[in-house]
């Protein structure tokens, strides 16, 4: 949904906990608008989280064709200005893309492609 757009970017309590799940090395997931979470999250060494990291969430091209008027800005815009790599599929495509332990989705469709990548990594730190 669209609500993220509004309440995630300056949650500083959210900010905290996705700091100190991804620096334990834990799994971070996010889908669609859910990327807008990530935005302004500085890890300790003073970095944005997204900095360097290959990413995807809802494209600047899907939110023209969908809700535009809605948001108060373009989320692709937003995550590739805080030195996101981004990386975007067709229109409306299931696209998902692990970095490490991060593990992002550009839309709706994408959402079991990222389930199915946090599985991979969350096995593989079992062994």
């Amino acid at each position: 949904g669209l609500a993220p757009m509004v309440d995630m970017p300056e949650n500083e309590l959210l900010k905290k906990v996705i700091k100190e799940t991804y620096e334990r090395n834990a799994v971070v997931g996010a889908v669609c608008h859910g990327p807008v979470s990530l935005l302004n999250v500085k890890l300790s060494n003073g970095t944005y989280l997204v900095n360097g990291k290959n990413i995807t969430s809802f494209t600047d091209e899907e939110e023209r064709g969908y809700a535009i008027a809605d948001v108060p800005f373009l989320l692709e815009t937003a995550l590739t200005k805080q030195g996101a790599k981004f990386h975007a599929a067709a229109v409306w495509s299931d696209h998902s893309i692990a970095d490490g332990n991060l593990v992002t989705g550009q839309n709706p469709a994408s959402a079991k492609g990222v389930a199915e990548k946090m599985i991979v990594i969350l096995e593989s730190s079992k062994k």
